[in-house]
């Protein structure tokens, strides 16, 4: 009996002190633990891509992706359609360099600074999205608002409100963080020039562990202003790999 008593007294602490810890948690704190989630060392990992743009017409690439130094270095690399099989992209310092390699012409371009608002393959990614680093950080102000649910999981919400002199596409975000493990399952995303203005919204989907990394196998982009969408399905993924640093070199692009 005592054993037993002893039992539901450790649980009512475990989740009184769970609780607590919640209650404590500022928006930095919050958002400080996403960026670690989803800027991991190293990853490589295998996709499809399906962008429904505003007619309905459905467009679907298969490309491979590999990241280094979180997020900091990144190359992906399409398989099919064959109209773009072998073209790769290049994004270093967190995309603020691009560089593209298209393999019927056999040349590499690079990007100019501005590029990386714009949109990726004319989807409803733009590279800034794609290869954005520590800029939950460095480039917005986090705020913790009402905690709340997203289709019935506990969530926090947080708004980032871009910083004074910070280059970003967006005036703000609100994020709903799952707080069994801190993915982010719904961001939204806010016109750079007029805050009440929602462009666009990002929805993480089918989260499984993988290397003991919490990873959505599903990430839907939807254009609110548009009414276009883009999907990406994890084929395979890895986060437990070497990635040697002469793979995202201007070089590496035309192998």
């Amino acid at each position: 009996m005592k054993r037993a008593i002893s039992f539901f007294i450790a649980v009512f602490l475990f989740a009184f002190m769970s609780r607590v810890y919640s209650q404590d948690l500022t928006g930095d704190d919050i958002v400080k633990k996403v960026n670690d989630l989803i800027n991991v060392e190293a990853a490589y990992m295998k996709a499809k891509m399906t962008i429904t743009t505003t007619s309905g017409a459905k467009r679907t690439f298969i490309y491979k992706s590999w990241s280094k130094d979180k997020g900091e270095k990144a190359l992906m690399r399409y398989l099919e359609p064959s109209r773009v099989k072998g073209q790769a992209i290049l994004m270093l310092n967190n995309a603020d360099d691009i560089w593209m390699y298209f393999p019927r012409t056999g040349r590499v371009r690079k990007l100019a600074t501005h590029a990386k608002k714009q949109k990726m393959m004319d989807s409803d990614f733009s590279y800034e999205d794609m290869g954005s680093g520590e800029t939950f950080i460095e480039d917005f102000n986090a705020k913790r608002l009402k905690d709340d649910k997203y289709k019935g999981e506990d969530c926090y919400k947080v708004e980032l409100i871009r910083k004074k002199d910070a280059d970003v596409s967006y005036s703000r975000l609100i994020m709903w963080v799952r707080k069994s493990d801190f993915v982010p399952l719904l961001i939204e995303y806010y016109d750079e020039n007029n805050p009440e203005i929602l462009i666009k919204r990002l929805y993480q989907e089918n989260i499984r562990v993988v290397d003991g990394i919490p990873t959505a196998f599903k990430i839907i982009m939807k254009n609110e202003i548009g009414n276009s969408s883009t999907e990406i399905e994890l084929i395979e993924v890895k986060y437990d790999i070497q990635i040697s640093d002469g793979m995202f070199t201007e070089r590496s692009l035309k192998k």
